[in-house]
C-alpha cells in the first residue's frame, strides 16, 4: 500500500538504506554495493518528477535491481574485452626498476666476492648446495665426509655471505 504523505529524501534514505544495501550486497558483493546504493538514490533525487512517485521505496528497489543488471552486463563486457594479461598500456611494468637492478647487481657482486674468499672445501660445499641444489646427505656422500662437516662448512659460508651483504 503506497504511502500517501510526502517524504523527505532523508526520511526515505533512513527507512530504505538497510534493506537496499542488503539487497545489493547479496547481488554484487560488499565492495560494490555502497556505490550502487548511492547511485540508486542519486537517480531518485535527479528524477524530474520524483515528487509524483506513488511508492518511493518500490521505485528505489526497482532502480537498484536495474543497476544490478547494468552492473552485471558491465562486468561481462570487462571480462570479454579487458583480460588481465598485464600488458595494458597504463599497467605498471613487470620489469624491475633501474634502481633495483643496480642494487641486485651490487648484492650479486658482494656475494661473489664473499664466496671467492671462502676456504676451498667450504666454497665447494656451498656451491654444491646452492648451485646444484644437493642435500647435505648427497654432498657428504659425494665428498666422502660426514654430514656434520658439510653442515659446519655450509653454516660458515652462509655467515660470511650474510656479513658481506650487510656491508
Amino acid at each position: 500500500m503506497p504511502d500517501s504523505k510526502p517524504q523527505t529524501i532523508r526520511e526515505l534514505f533512513l527507512r530504505s538504506q538497510r534493506d537496499l544495501l542488503t539487497f545489493l550486497t547479496r547481488r554484487v558483493g560488499r565492495d560494490d554495493a555502497p556505490d550502487l546504493l548511492q547511485e540508486t538514490f542519486a537517480r531518485y533525487i535527479n528524477r524530474d518528477a520524483a515528487a509524483e512517485i506513488a511508492d518511493p521505496p518500490a521505485y528505489l528497489r526497482r532502480t537498484a535491481g536495474n543497476l544490478v543488471k547494468d552492473f552485471a552486463r558491465h562486468r561481462q563486457v570487462e571480462r570479454k574485452y579487458f583480460t588481465d594479461d598485464g600488458e595494458a598500456a597504463d599497467a605498471p611494468s613487470q620489469m624491475a626498476s633501474a634502481e633495483s637492478l643496480v642494487d641486485d647487481a651490487r648484492r650479486a657482486l658482494l656475494l661473489a666476492q664473499a664466496v671467492a674468499t671462502l676456504p676451498p672445501r667450504c666454497r665447494e660445499i656451498f656451491e654444491l648446495r646452492v648451485t646444484h641444489n644437493l642435500s647435505q646427505r648427497e654432498i657428504a656422500e659425494r665428498l666422502g665426509i660426514s654430514r656434520k662437516t658439510v653442515e659446519q662448512h655450509f653454516h660458515l659460508a652462509m655467515e660470511r655471505c650474510r656479513a658481506a651483504l650487510q656491508q
